[in-house]
């Protein structure tokens, strides 16, 4: 006994209806939330990265194309099998606007990369350009593969 008369018990030990202590377990919730919170992570980064791999596109050639670089570019992508990609998300053709206002900040100062494939009609292509032009664009582009 202590001097104050008072009994201190294990942290994990509790005095049963007989007095004798029993142990007990608690889960540890916090290396749970751990490998819960690094699997989100791993799946943002690579969500966007699946996506852009599902569509594939074969791009028109030409020998005249200019790489663009920079940060300020959207890529609309068009499938052959009449999928819409924004930036990788796929989008359905009635949300196409809104996706592109939404992106759109500073319109004058954006780029617009249209990648369609081949066999694409250029009617999907010429509606795709239609809304980014309405919105106003900056720049307008059409994705090519060097030939």
């Amino acid at each position: 006994m202590a001097l104050g008369g008072a009994h201190r018990e294990a942290p994990l030990m509790r005095k049963t209806a007989h007095g004798r202590g029993a142990m007990f377990a608690e889960i540890n919730m916090i290396p749970l939330i751990d490998v819960a919170l690094i699997l989100l992570i791993i799946f943002m980064v690579l969500t966007p990265v699946l996506v852009q791999s599902q569509l594939a596109v074969k791009l028109p050639k030409s020998s005249e194309g200019v790489p663009i670089h920079g940060g300020d570019t959207i890529e609309i992508t068009l499938d052959k099998d009449g999928r819409i990609a924004v930036n990788g998300k796929l989008v359905r053709r009635s949300q196409l606007e809104k996706e592109l206002t939404l992106l759109l900040g500073r319109a004058a100062k954006k780029s617009l990369l249209v990648q369609a494939d081949r066999s694409v009609s250029i009617q999907s292509v010429v509606e795709v350009l239609e809304v980014a032009k309405r919105l106003g664009v900056g720049q307008l582009g059409i994705g090519v593969s060097p030939s």
